[in-house]
Formats: structure tokens, sequence, C-alpha cells
């Protein structure tokens, strides 16, 4: 993985002129695309009042997961802990939601603007325990950016 390359990318679709909505869908076909063990990739956000999570976009398989509860899983947990998350197998986890047989891995971080926590990027992968600190500097720079643009 070329962190710098890929830091490159992402300011470059995120300075392109298109809907926010394009940019995350860029940034989700991006990372799927140039990282092998990314097998899903995916924008999630608080949904409005509510103590829960929609789904925005996405790269990868469709998931049911449309709505998440704020507790429920690794991503409704993030939403609660505020804290990044990286389960290396999913197998271990009790309050893991499955979105498939062939997920085994999962890195879940959130996006903040004016310290609040919004939203978070969610990675699946179908390898056991593939995330190294690169992707969490890596995922927590896209955060960013992203938030720049909410």
């Amino acid at each position: 993985m070329n962190i710098s390359h890929l830091k490159e990318s992402i300011i470059k679709l995120i300075n392109e002129e298109n809907t926010v909505s394009e940019k995350l869908q860029s940034i989700c076909n991006l990372l799927k695309k140039e990282i092998n063990y990314y097998n899903w990739v995916g924008f999630y956000f608080k949904n409005g009042n509510k103590l829960e999570l929609k789904l925005a976009e996405f790269a990868g398989e469709p998931t049911e997961h449309v709505i998440i509860p704020f507790g429920k899983g690794i991503c409704g947990q993030v939403a609660l802990s505020n804290q990044n998350f990286v389960v290396p197998n999913v197998e271990t986890q009790d309050n893991y939601i499955s979105c498939g047989f062939k997920v085994k891995s999962e890195i879940v971080i959130p996006i903040f603007v004016n310290k609040i926590n919004i939203g978070q990027i969610d990675i699946d992968s179908h390898t056991v325990n593939p995330f190294t600190k690169n992707d969490k500097l890596l995922l927590e720079f896209v955060c960013e950016k992203v938030a720049q643009l909410l």
C-alpha cells in the first residue's frame, strides 16, 4: 500500500467538481480497487435525530444492513464510543453483525465534524487480520477529508 499515492488520489477526488455523494462514491471505489483486502468499503452516517446509522455510498456487495442502531455491531459501537475499532477476526466478536460468510475482519473509523461523530467509514475484508497501522492512518486521513466536505 502506497499511502502517499492514495492520499494524493483522495485529495484529487475531493477537489473534483462533483456532488458530495459522487465524491464519497469515488472514494469507496478507489479504496476497494487499490487495496486488495478491502472487499467492502462504505460510509454510514447518523440518520437525522435517530440513534441509528444509515448506509450512504459503498463499493462491494449489497448489504441488508442499511440501518444500524447505535450500539449494535461494530459500526453501532463506534457510533457510541467515538473510537476506532479494528476487528482482526469477526468470529471473536459477540456483538458482530454478519454481512456474509466471506467477511473475516473489519475496521471502522469515525468521522468528526466540530468534534461530533456524524458517521464513519467501514471496511470489511475476506482476510483474517489484514489491517495495519497504515490502514488506520490512511482511513483517518480519509475521514478528515470527508469531514471537510460536510
